[in-house]
């Protein structure tokens, strides 16, 4: 296997066709992460998700998306904290389709529209910022198995916000 692109501190988990690139600062929670993705996709909560890499891969533009490839001496490694490391499966390499950035600054309740999405090597990808204190897998399986709000949502009455916390009650809720 051909290391191409830069190393850089993160971990990636292939989940159905792209992968999830995590990045944070050491301790953050990368490989927690990314072992809570591979036993969600076992579970069937999300599609069948493969480890590309653990701590450190290498990122590289191939046309006009970012490819992930584990490093070569980690290849098939991950950090499992009270067990050590451990042999999983692994791909040598994926589509990055989403990133999650942990213990992120910007990371808000209502995030800007700006703040969900990142920029890697020109390309631009769908982006999850999460902060310090909140768990990341839930906001990593809603952003893969739901998606956003449509225009046609429309807050009620009683909603001062105007952000849709308080929806028209519908049909199902009735």
């Amino acid at each position: 296997m051909s290391d191409r692109g830069p190393s850089v501190h993160a971990s990636a988990v292939k989940v159905g066709t792209l992968a999830v690139l995590i990045r944070g600062p050491s301790g953050s929670g990368k490989s927690r992460l990314a072992f809570d993705l591979i036993m969600a996709g076992r579970a069937g909560v999300v599609e069948r998700a493969v480890l590309v890499g653990d701590d450190r891969v290498h990122l590289a533009t191939v046309g006009h998306e970012i490819e992930v490839r584990p490093c070569g001496t980690l290849a098939g490694l991950i950090e499992i904290r009270g067990l050590g490391i451990r042999r999983c499966d692994f791909v040598e390499h994926a589509t990055v389709g989403l990133v999650v950035d942990l213990d992120a600054a910007d990371a808000e309740r209502m995030p800007a529209t700006e703040s969900l999405k990142t920029t890697i090597s020109g390309v631009e990808i769908p982006r999850i910022p999460v902060a310090r204190d909140h768990s990341p897998l839930p906001l990593v399986v809603a952003a893969l198995t739901t998606t956003k709000s449509s225009s046609s949502v429309s807050p009620s009455d009683d909603c001062s916000k105007g952000n849709g916390n308080h929806m028209n009650p519908t049909i199902a809720t009735e």
